[in-house]
């Protein structure tokens, strides 16, 4: 039996990370089902928890009786480092199953700068990195997501990768290991079956030979006849879809209950990878939408939701469905999110819809600053259009947009690249006339990062060099208009190149630059181009041979051997147009462009037209029209006292969703429940004494109902003991709050403090005496000495040995335990936070 990380979480940046108790998990009995698969994100739990695809693989696995699926995410810095200086291994949060104990590890590979993360994850998971190493029982390694459709740089640490839909794939992947695992067939015997499977690509069943300059010269198949195809499953609208998702305690990048109404995009812009690779459009029905959001706002209480779609405006009975989902949300108070807006694929009235309960951030990407080169990617998008659009959004109160380009598009000039700016002016400039202030215009510029299965993918990309050349032209001309201007990185780009066109042999330089301690290379402030610089120098490989180079149209290239559905011959064809600046017509309202996806029988465009929704509005109940507060009494016992106060609150606030209570909501653009909590308690502190109040719209529950459905609502760890209502006259519990009684068990401490009862009081006593207890405390990153002594109302020693202490509010603020344990006992920071604390009263 390992350790547990639990008792060293106080020392971890934002613990609630590694915590399995967030509502809707699956945690079942591994003692009973067959296979224990492990969904893997290479990158932090809030980016992963953001990303639709590990909700809908985490249900569809766990619907299965005979798998256990659990999940597991990249862990930070400080957590790998406790990790390794523990000896403790990688584990799932569900079940703390290490991930060398597990039958498959399947990774989301989502970007090209997770791959560090990656190999971090196996290591410490305690699996060998290189597949061809991997002994007969160590788990099969699989890769999903777009990162897949060239996943030739990190082939050799995986033994097979799924290309496309998943949601049935998954499952035959898994029954394929399974039997052959009870059949007692050899790995690569296993590997052999799953290649037969439609969209699985094992890398070890092709040969790859290299010319003399570096380029490709052959992908051969070592198994007869064995061609990998992209599984595309032909309708959503029957798939299984979570309406259950999992809900983080912490806020993720994307903190919403989120609809995928459609799959694939028709659209053909020449850049996008992914309108490529998911065709063909697959919409889900309206009524079918409708049914999710109802079901997934009931079961989640989330304050919005995203209708999620590569082009959501696109979407054929897009304007009904909104009129319908705004009369459900506006009476919960849900915000609509619509995330990949295109200029004219919605009327303008429907932003009106979208407002209704609070605005959304709007963000248009016309990606270009000249129609001239728009019609180049085929984004044929007119500049009058556009400003009209963003005329009409600041009429309907919003005050700032974002705008999103690229730098580096094929045949760009430098006025094309001025114009982006020109552009913005406009947009601002129009919209100081009609707020009667200038509105905030953010500009964000990326570089160009040419990918495979695109008709670019020939295309140069820009030098970090030049990037920066030309990011510092924009920034100069945005300052002068006064425009907020963000860039990405331009060596963050370059590398992303590097990866989305490479071959096998940038797994040395992974693996090198892993080993040089590369770590979340996609983050600004974490990647360490010296590293990268370096592991290419020692492999003899060059970073611009992947990137700034021009590839003749006849050279092989490193996924050639990969069928995305979409042939070469059309890539070909499109990329011919794009210099011609022809156009390329959406093959959804117009002809057919022979992509090669469609068979037209069972592979088509599926698409739902307009089909008379009802308009169903949420009944209130029988409400009395006094509003009333309600004041909660809980505890916050094990692994939930790891939530800070923000987390704790918004895990209450989505608990009162899922209940049902009529709690009132603040006016404005942005309303939010009227709940008021306690002054917070530091992390890592459990409670048997919180209070949180609530206001309600009328007292149409009674107080013991109010407490019952709390309790059927909250995550294991937060309990409600009592529920009264009290006068909205009363003050609020922050001001009521005089002082806070705790209880610290030193015996249950992993410091070993052992205490002779007597001769510690006579030390306490003397600590106390003192004029003054002078001690340093953080906050963030500033550093201050303060007096403890005025906090400290009472510290003893009980009974038991245990510490009781009492600490006061004043004018002050106040001060934490753990700074008392530090003075007395001449602890440093991270050893007293590791010292078991429990608020007993809180003292009105």
């Amino acid at each position: 039996m390992h350790k547990s990380v639990e008792p060293f979480l106080n020392n971890i940046t934002r613990p609630a990370r590694y915590i399995d108790s967030e509502v809707n998990t699956v945690k079942k009995d591994i003692k009973k089902v067959d296979l224990l698969f492990g969904l893997a994100f290479p990158d932090t739990y809030e980016v992963g928890m953001s990303h639709l695809g590990i909700q809908i693989l985490y249900h569809v696995l766990n619907s299965q009786p005979h798998i256990a699926c659990e999940r597991v995410f990249a862990p930070w810095e400080d957590m790998e480092r406790l990790l390794r200086k523990e000896g403790l291994p990688l584990t799932t949060l569900e079940s703390a199953i290490p991930l060398k104990e597990l039958h498959v590890v399947g990774f989301s590979i989502q970007y090209e700068l997770c791959y560090t993360n990656i190999l971090n994850m196996l290591e410490l998971g305690g699996i060998t990195l290189l597949s061809a190493d991997r002994a007969e029982q160590e788990p099969f390694v699989i890769g999903g997501g777009p990162g897949v459709f060239n996943p030739e740089p990190v082939a050799p640490f995986f033994d097979l990768f799924l290309l496309g839909d998943g949601e049935k794939a998954i499952v035959e992947i898994c029954d394929t290991i399974l039997e052959g695992r009870q059949k007692g067939l050899k790995r690569m015997e296993i590997l052999e079956n799953l290649a037969a499977i439609e969209g699985v690509y094992v890398p070890a069943f092709f040969d790859v030979s290299y010319n003399s300059d570096g380029t490709l010269k052959e992908v051969k198949p070592l198994l007869s006849g064995y061609r990998v195809r992209r599984r595309v499953e032909p309708d959503i609208e029957g798939l299984p879809f979570p309406t259950r998702p999992v809900v983080p305690c912490l806020q993720t990048i994307h903190d919403r209950l989120t609809i995928e109404i459609a799959r694939g995009c028709t659209r053909a812009c020449r850049f996008c990878q992914a309108g490529m690779i998911y065709r063909p459009i697959r919409e889900r029905s309206p009524h079918r939408v409708i049914e999710l959001v109802r079901e997934g706002l009931k079961n989640t209480g989330f304050e919005e939701v995203s209708l999620l779609s590569l082009s959501t405006g696109d979407y054929t009975a897009i304007e009904e469905l909104l009129v319908s989902l705004m009369h459900i949300l506006e009476d919960r108070h849900v915000a609509l999110s619509l995330p990949s807006l295109r200029v004219g694929t919605i009327d303008k009235s429907l932003a009106e819809q979208i407002k209704r309960v609070r605005k959304t951030g709007f963000t248009l990407a016309p990606e270009s600053g000249t129609e001239r080169l728009r019609k180049v990617i085929n984004k044929v998008i007119e500049e009058e259009a556009l400003l009209e659009w963003t005329d009409h959004i600041f009429t309907l109160g919003w005050r700032s947009v974002k705008l999103y380009f690229m730098i580096g598009l094929p045949t760009e000039s430098a006025e094309d690249m001025e114009a982006i700016i020109e552009l913005a002016r406009k947009v601002a400039t129009r919209g100081k006339d009609i707020v009667g202030r200038r509105p905030q215009v953010n500009v964000s510029v990326g570089t160009f990062v040419p990918k495979p299965f695109t008709p670019f993918q020939w295309e140069p990309q820009l030098s970090p060099e030049e990037s920066r050349r030309r990011l510092d032209v924009l920034k100069g001309l945005a300052r002068r208009c006064r425009l907020e201007f963000k860039w990405h990185h331009p060596e963050m780009s370059h590398l992303e190149g590097v990866f989305s066109r490479g071959d096998r042999r940038l797994s040395r330089v992974i693996l090198r630059a892993y080993r040089a301690g590369s770590r979340f290379d996609g983050w600004t402030e974490r990647l360490n181009m010296r590293a990268w610089q370096d592991a290419f120098s020692a492999e003899g490989l060059s970073m611009d041979f992947y990137t700034i180079r021009r590839r003749p149209l006849d050279e092989v290239l490193p996924w050639d051997h990969l069928d995305c559905g979409v042939t070469k011959d059309y890539l070909l064809e499109d990329y011919k147009r794009a210099i011609e600046l022809a156009t390329t017509p959406d093959c959804r309202t117009e002809r057919c462009t022979r992509c090669g996806v469609c068979d037209h029988k069972r592979i088509k465009n599926v698409v739902f037209k307009p089909e008379g929704l009802p308009i169903r509005r949420t009944k209130p109940g029988p409400w009395m029209d006094r509003p009333l507060r309600a004041r909660m009494h809980f505890s916050k016992m094990g692994k939930m006292r790891y939530l800070s106060h923000l987390e704790l609150s918004r895990t209450l606030a989505r608990a009162v969703r899922r209940a049902g209570l009529p709690v009132r909501y603040s006016g404005g653009f942005h309303p939010m429940p009227r709940m008021a909590f306690l002054n917070p308690l530091p992390v890592g502190i459990a409670s048997l004494d919180e209070y949180m109040d609530m206001e309600l719209e009328a007292a149409h529950l009674s107080e013991e109902e109010i407490k019952e459905r709390l309790n059927h609502t909250l995550p294991d760890g937060i309990r409600v003991g009592s529920v009264r209502f009290i006068s909205l006259q009363l003050p609020s519990l922050s001001v009521m709050m005089k002082a806070q009684e705790f209880l610290i068990s030193l015996e249950d401490s992993p410091l070993g403090l052992n205490i002779d009862r007597e001769r510690f009081q006579r030390e306490i006593e003397s600590f106390l005496a003192k004029d003054e207890i002078p001690m340093e405390v953080t906050k963030g990153e500033k550093k201050r000495v303060i007096d403890l002594k005025p906090f400290i109302e009472r510290l003893c020693v009980d009974q038991r040995g245990n510490i009781s202490l009492i600490l006061k509010e004043t004018r002050q603020g106040r001060t934490r335990p753990q700074d008392v344990l530090r003075a007395l006992f001449g602890l440093p920071p991270e050893k007293a936070s590791l010292v078991p604390i429990l608020k007993v009263k809180t003292l009105f």
